[in-house]
């Protein structure tokens, strides 16, 4: 589980009462879907032929410009997820990452999702006895992707959500 139990306000557009604007929720997609682009080569080179995280990261774009609605870009996630399912290790991270990503578009929160995915598969795609020194590198890539508009909302984030978030977010 990556979203806590009581949701955080940041993450909830004004219009459903929180104090999320709308750009700032097209650049919190805009990260989700870079992160996971960053590991999709992990997905694809174990299965080529299956386009659906790659559809789903392309969802989280075009939402984000206004050119899908929320619910095609949530349903494009879940399909990312799917294709994740019968998968292990890297490529099976990266798939939900790519999701995650997707529905950000739904749920602003799950922008977290797709990072701490992303550093999970890089970790596990990492040689022998690097995927401490990988999860750093990804940590780190992802942190200088940050818009600088939700960059001290997404490191407060990552603080406050990284029990839950498997560790992944570790300062170093």
């Amino acid at each position: 589980m990556i979203l806590p139990k009581v949701r955080d306000r940041r993450f909830v557009t004004i219009r459903r009462g929180g104090t999320l604007t709308d750009p700032d929720h097209h650049l919190l997609a805009l990260w989700a879907a870079a992160c996971a682009e960053h590991v999709l080569g992990l997905f694809e080179s174990a299965r080529p032929e299956d386009p659906r995280p790659r559809q789903a990261i392309e969802h989280a774009r075009a939402w984000a410009r206004g050119e899908v609605k929320m619910m095609q870009a949530r349903a494009a996630g879940g399909h990312a997820m799917g294709a994740a399912r019968d998968l292990r290790g890297a490529a099976r991270h990266a798939a939900y990452a790519a999701g995650q990503a997707a529905v950000v578009a739904h749920v602003a929160a799950h922008e977290l999702g797709a990072a701490a995915y992303a550093i999970k598969a890089a970790s596990a795609a990492a040689p022998k006895g690097e995927s401490d020194a990988a999860r750093r590198l990804e940590c780190q890539w992802q942190r200088e992707q940050l818009p600088e508009p939700i960059r001290e909302l997404v490191l407060d984030d990552q603080r406050l959500r990284n029990d839950i978030c498997w560790s992944v977010f570790t300062a170093y």
